[in-house]
This record gives C-alpha cells, sequence and structure tokens, in this order.
C-alpha cells in the first residue's frame, strides 16, 4: 500500500519499466555510475564513484525522457535545492546536481545501511512470533531522530510530505536514522510546482494533504505518527484498500482509518503512548502536536 510515492505525477509513470543499462559506466563530470540500488518516484538511484575525492556517492538519475512535463522537471531541480539548505545528522547530503543531453543528476550521501521499510520487513519474517517487533528501545532512538531531523527541516522552512518507512534510511555501523528522498518536498524559499495536485503515499498522507489542500508542517507530524504505531505494532491496523479508496476515506472519514485503537494493536502501546499516537494522528491539523519538538518532549516524558 505504499509504493505510490507521488499521485497525479504526468510523464514519470515509466520510471519502474526504464532501461537504464546504459547508464552504467557513463560519466558526469567527476563522478562514474557503478551499479543500481533501486527506483522511485523521481528517478533511479546508483552507487557512484567520486575522483576527486576517491569515495563512493549516491546518484539519482532522472532521464529527460520521462521527465517530459516543466512540473517534473522542476521538482527535480527544487530537491535538490531544497536538500542543498539542510545541515543536520539525520537529513541526507546532497553534494552536488546537474544535467546532460540524456539525464538530471543529483550526488548525495551513500549510506551504508538499509531503510526502514527493508527493516521492518525482515522483522516481520522472523520464525519466532516474540521477535517479529522491533526492540522498544530502537523504535525510541529512531523516532526521536526522526522528530530531530524535521524540527531542523521545519526551522529551514522545508516539509518532507512523503514520510514512510522507504524513504528512512538507518546505518548498518551506528544504527543512525536519516531521512532521504526530498523529492516533492516545500520550501518556503521556492515556489511549489505540485500546488493543487495530490503527492505523498497515501497511507501515509494527512488529510489535507490527501484532498490536495495547502500543507505546512503539520502533515509532517502526522506522517510520524503513522509510523510510530507501525514500529509499536508491527503493522498498520488498517483495511486492505487500493491508493485511491485510502485518499476518499482520509478525505471523507479520517476517523476510520485505523480499525483499532493504537493499545489495542499491542501491550507496549501503553494509554499515554496512544494519546501521543491519536494526537499526532488527528484529522485537523490544529489539534496534532504543533512542532516536532512538542512530540518530540511528550514521547520522552511518556518513556521517561
Amino acid at each position: 500500500m505504499d509504493s505510490v510515492g507521488v499521485l497525479d505525477q504526468p510523464g514519470m509513470s515509466d520510471i519502474k519499466k526504464f532501461d537504464y543499462s546504459s547508464a552504467i559506466g557513463r560519466e558526469f563530470g567527476n563522478y562514474v555510475i557503478m551499479r543500481e540500488l533501486g527506483r522511485g518516484a523521481m528517478g533511479a538511484v546508483f552507487i557512484g564513484y567520486q575522483r576527486t575525492l576517491k569515495r563512493q556517492v549516491a546518484i539519482k538519475l532522472l532521464p529527460k525522457a520521462l521527465a517530459e512535463t516543466q512540473l517534473a522537471q522542476q521538482q527535480f531541480r527544487d530537491e535538490a535545492e531544497t536538500v542543498a539548505i539542510l545541515d543536520h545528522p539525520n537529513l541526507i547530503t546532497i553534494f552536488d546536481t546537474g544535467e546532460d543531453d540524456e539525464y538530471f543528476f543529483q550526488v548525495m550521501q551513500l549510506v551504508d545501511g538499509q531503510d526502514l521499510r527493508q527493516i521492518l520487513s525482515k522483522l516481520a519474517r522472523h520464525p519466532v512470533p516474540a521477535r517479529r517487533l522491533m526492540p522498544m528501545n530502537h523504535v525510541q532512538r529512531l523516532t526521536l531522530e526522526m522528530l530531530a531531523g524535521l524540527e531542523a527541516a521545519h526551522e529551514a522552512g522545508v516539509i518532507h510530505q512523503d514520510l514512510k518507512p522507504a524513504n528512512l534510511l538507518i546505518e548498518n555501523r551506528r544504527g543512525r536514522l536519516l531521512i532521504a528522498d526530498f523529492g516533492i518536498a516545500k520550501a518556503k524559499q521556492a515556489e511549489y510546482a505540485a500546488q493543487g495536485r495530490v503527492v505523498g503515499t497515501p497511507i501515509y498522507v494527512s488529510p489535507e494533504q490527501a484532498s490536495a489542500k495547502d500543507t505546512d508542517h503539520r502533515t509532517d507530524l502526522y506522517a510520524v505518527g503513522v509510523i510510530l504505531l507501525q514500529l509499536l505494532a508491527g503493522k498498520l491496523p488498517v483495511r486492505k484498500e487500493d491508493a485511491r479508496k485510502i485518499l476518499v476515506r482520509k478525505i471523507q472519514q479520517p476517523d476510520t482509518f485505523l480499525l483499532q485503537r493504537p493499545s489495542e494493536c499491542h501491550p507496549r502501546i501503553t494509554p499515554a503512548i496512544e494519546r501521543i499516537v491519536l494526537r499526532a494522528m488527528a484529522s485537523r491539523p490544529e489539534r496534532r502536536f504543533q512542532t516536532a519538538k512538542h512530540f518530540s518532549d511528550a514521547l520522552m516524558e511518556a518513556w521517561s
């Protein structure tokens, strides 16, 4: 259900089918493409090599043949400009951006690790049922790191708008969380290219984002509430519906999104944590936590 990254995005439907084989070995200035890592709504990501600093980097490529609209091209450029103003240990770093005759490209920090979706998927398949949940100390640390990164982004005027486990990278060595993929982010410094369009991943978007209404930083805090519940319960207590039905439900009946109260999903979700999750996921923005710091402070008090 979280496979849809951008809805109503013209000219981008063939990213997953595009033949990138000719990109392997291609040079973009000081960078060489080595192998593909994965694909998303706004291009494919490769491991690359930077000759000047003799290091591996991540390189996102958007084929010009698929970026047919000014919207798609502008969103790709906006992502680089947006992330470039951010500097925080829990946010991915962009080193460079540019284009040639065939591709737009971004050069980013390469994270030696996995995304949170992969980690949750492995946990769900563990042969011992008691070990299918993420340890509580990991849930706490990752959630607080996510909120710390968001606090820095929001203070810089950047709203991510597509927070989900697939966009949260976890380092293998230190276990640090980094927020990635600002492809549909909104920044106060730039005109928002996708104004009036539904963007995001339905299961994690807020009701106002599902309605294509103007959003602010509180749409990200709604997504954190959904992710926190997923980490605590192991899976979300929601219906198996397609993307469109999820969006309609969030617009018309947002309070029916969850089939169970959080505390009914697992005993480790205490009444205090349930109140925090439900506040974060409130259908009306004014009823949510108003800042990432307020959210973080509430969690630390509940977990103390």
